[in-house]
């Protein structure tokens, strides 16, 4: 044991109102230890126990080992009184194995260190955590990971929130970044700009934030916006944030502190996220896209040690080729973001960003984002129009994602057949349009980069898939067979494509009805002729009705866009790459906004005159 000062690594996150006060992701106790109601700090009564073993506070010395090449470690300890100190590591081969155990005393401006550099072997994956039991009346302050390695460089970093129209959620995250920016070591190398493409968000300037008006370009306008300001004010490294930023101001000190260490100078750093409806299980730390979105450790409970064990020690190795970060939180290396934000306005934008760039994406303990709103109720004609195309230009400009043709046309007919098999029909239509924006090249996408076009055509589909108040109690699900309990059933409904080559199906299938976040579960709408979905707050409702008819004419509409798409497969490729490429790029995003900014200056002129 001892007081040799050093370089801080990673220190104590604890419940915070407004972002997460669920205190078992922070510390466990038990006895009467109980977190102080004005400081950040936990006091203890003789027996009293707390365990910082925890999804926010646990160190993952493997990562730090891998990137950073750290080679001392050493636990430092802060506060009041006699305590009685457990350290313990988890590796792939052992879930725990206590490393030291013995007495500390604290005091009063006198913290207390304990080396553990052995450690951090050339290989080591694992994490560390320590265990407090007072052995009288005692106090914790704080508790530092720390290293008397030097930080390879200072970075500047940069925050970019893109929002629109979400005056209250943006307001309060800068006020809590600039409380934050009050007491932080780290206040002159960061620094916050709000991209706001309502110009409606009314953020004060400070010597901290910076308000930028922006045209309604969707996130893609708004984070690309934010990276050119970005570099042209001198920074490092960007972190793109939702407007909501409902993460932890400490989180940012770990990714600074992350990046200054780090050996390679592409590493990225990807935030995790929660689900909204429990807001301790994860909903996505990292994913992979392949013909798909397919996130990480989705459903892994950030309470149980088990799952925040298997999710950390699983997720320190070597990254696929595949691998990316959502924007929600993604802290990335300017110097290496050759490809800027595509034109897609929302949806796919952060996917390709991550797969066109050469980044090294790492995700860190404690740093996650709690989220409110509920992705599985955001379905929507306009989103699965955003998806699709997406999907297919990820494989088709992109030569690290290159599926084939049989493999590309597979995308667009699953997308098909699960709108059909949901008597969507108002969903195929859009889906087809997505297609056919993809058949029309990268130059379609240059000149709606706004989607102010695109948005109205598919507003103006939607008629029977729109949410509409539910004034009365919702139908009650009528099923007359259930090929969810009889296998012969279930293949009968996925071979004549649930029903629409069954005769007069619309007469005889059940009619059911969901929660909005059941939509696109095909299990639960297996057999059905009628569909009834209800928003999560029961308010809105909308049904949709077999139609053979409405299948048969957008079925063959999808059928002659993949034939075009297969004849046209290679040009269309070519071309593809080619667009990304001019489109994805500094001089694309900095002529159109010096396009818009030269008719904001017009049009401010023509009021002034008038």
């Amino acid at each position: 044991m001892s007081s040799t000062a050093a370089y801080s690594l990673q220190e104590l996150l604890w419940p915070e109102l407004g972002v997460s006060t669920e205190r078992d992701l922070y510390v466990k106790f038990e006895g009467s230890a109980a977190l102080s109601g004005t400081e950040p700090c936990v006091n203890f009564g003789p027996g009293d126990f707390a365990d910082f073993g925890t999804s926010a506070n646990l160190f993952n010395f493997g990562k730090w080992r891998r990137h950073c090449g750290l080679k001392t470690l050493a636990l430092r300890l802060e506060g009041v009184g006699r305590f009685e100190l457990a350290v313990s590591q988890s590796t792939l081969e052992r879930s725990e194995d206590c490393i030291f155990k013995g007495q500390v005393e604290l005091a009063e401006g006198t913290p207390v260190s304990a080396d553990l550099s052995a450690l951090l072997r050339p290989d080591a994956v694992g994490t560390v955590e320590f265990s407090l039991r007072a052995l009288g009346e005692g106090r914790l302050d704080g508790a530092i990971w720390e290293t008397r390695d030097a930080p390879r460089r200072t970075p500047s970093l940069t925050l970019s929130i893109t929002t629109f129209k979400r005056e209250a959620a943006v307001q309060a995250s800068v006020a809590r970044f600039e409380r934050f920016m009050e007491g932080s070591a780290l206040a002159p190398h960061l620094h916050l700009l709000v991209v706001d493409n309502g110009r409606s968000a009314e953020i004060a300037p400070s010597d901290h934030v910076t308000p930028i008006g922006n045209e309604n370009l969707g996130g893609s306008g708004g984070f690309a916006r934010g990276l050119l300001e970005a570099a042209a004010r001198g920074a490092t490294h960007c972190l793109f944030m939702d407007d909501d930023a409902a993460v932890q101001m400490g989180a940012l000190e770990r990714v600074w502190t992350f990046l200054a260490y780090a050996e390679d100078d592409r590493v990225a750093i990807s935030g995790g996220m929660t689900m909204a409806n429990e807001r301790a299980m994860v909903w996505e730390s990292g994913a992979t896209f392949q013909s798909s979105c397919r996130p990480h450790w989705m459903g892994t409970d950030l309470r149980d040690r088990e799952d925040v064990l298997k999710m950390e020690l699983g997720s320190t190795g070597p990254k696929p080729h595949n691998f990316y970060g959502g924007w929600w939180f993604f802290a990335f290396p300017i110097a290496h973001a050759r490809y800027k934000p595509f034109p897609f306005f929302v949806r796919g934008d952060d996917v390709s960003f991550s797969l066109a760039n050469d980044f090294d994406i790492v995700t860190l303990p404690g740093v996650i984002c709690f989220q409110d709103a509920d992705f599985s109720d955001k379905e929507s004609l306009q989103t699965l129009y955003l998806d699709l195309r997406s999907h297919l230009i990820h494989h088709l400009a992109l030569p690290s994602m290159d599926i084939g043709l049989k493999g590309t046309l597979r995308i667009a007919a699953w997308f098909f057949a699960r709108s059909m098999m949901q008597a969507h029909y108002e969903s195929l239509k859009a889906l087809n349009l997505a297609i056919e924006d993809v058949l029309r090249g990268p130059q379609f996408f240059a000149e709606n980069a706004d989607m102010v076009a695109r948005r109205a055509a598919i507003g103006a589909l939607r008629k029977n898939e729109a949410w509409r108040p539910l004034n009365e109690p919702p139908p009650a699900s009528r099923r007359r067979f259930d090929p969810r309990k009889s296998r012969a059933w279930r293949m009968l409904m996925k071979y004549s494509l649930n029903g629409h080559l069954l005769p007069f199906f619309s007469l005889w299938g059940n009619r059911v009805t969901l929660k909005s976040g059941q939509r696109g579960a095909l299990r639960d709408v297996w057999g059905a002729a009628r569909i009834t979905y209800v928003s999560i707050d029961g308010r809105e409702s909308f049904t949709v009705r077999h139609s053979k008819l409405a299948a048969l004419r957008e079925g063959l509409r999808m059928l002659r866009n993949e034939i075009t798409l297969a004849r046209r497969y290679s040009e269309l490729k070519e071309e593809w790459r080619k667009g990304y490429e001019a489109l994805a790029s500094t001089a694309f995003w900095s002529e159109r906004f010096a396009h818009e900014q030269s008719q904001t200056t017009a049009a401010e002129r023509e009021a002034d005159e008038a």
